[in-house]
């Protein structure tokens, strides 16, 4: 099973909400070093934005995996500037509001998010 294929086992859950920080660290727990219940409740309050509509609980999760997996500053910069490229802005608040004015509902945005972010650690960390 490919990341991204775990990931989305994972938000199809129904008796737990995963959500995009613990999704991003629970695929990569084993990078980390820990268990994926580990992964899971240490992304606990990273999800909407830490709770508060901040930073995109992909990026945060993607930084603990970066910062676990061993990662650099050199790929923290190419995560954030990729990022950038992509979107309006990292946080979670602003990057739904563009998905709402699209139309995009909350969950097929979210995922997708999570997946992009899960394709640049990949990259990163390869």
């Amino acid at each position: 099973m490919t990341r991204i294929e775990h990931a989305q086992e994972l938000r199809s859950r129904t008796d737990v909400h995963i959500n995009c920080a613990q999704a991003v660290m629970m695929v990569f727990a084993d990078k980390m070093g820990i268990t994926e219940e580990q992964a899971q409740a240490l992304g606990t309050y990273f999800g909407s934005g830490m709770g508060r509509g901040r930073t995109c609980g992909t990026l945060t999760g993607a930084l603990m995996v970066l910062g676990m997996a061993g990662g650099t500053n050199s790929d923290v910069h190419e995560l954030w500037q990729r990022f950038g490229d992509a979107h309006v802005g990292t946080d979670c608040r602003d990057l739904l509001a563009v998905s709402a004015a699209a139309g995009t509902p909350r969950k097929v945005h979210c995922d997708g998010l999570i997946y992009e972010v899960i394709g640049i650690l990949e990259d990163l960390l390869a």
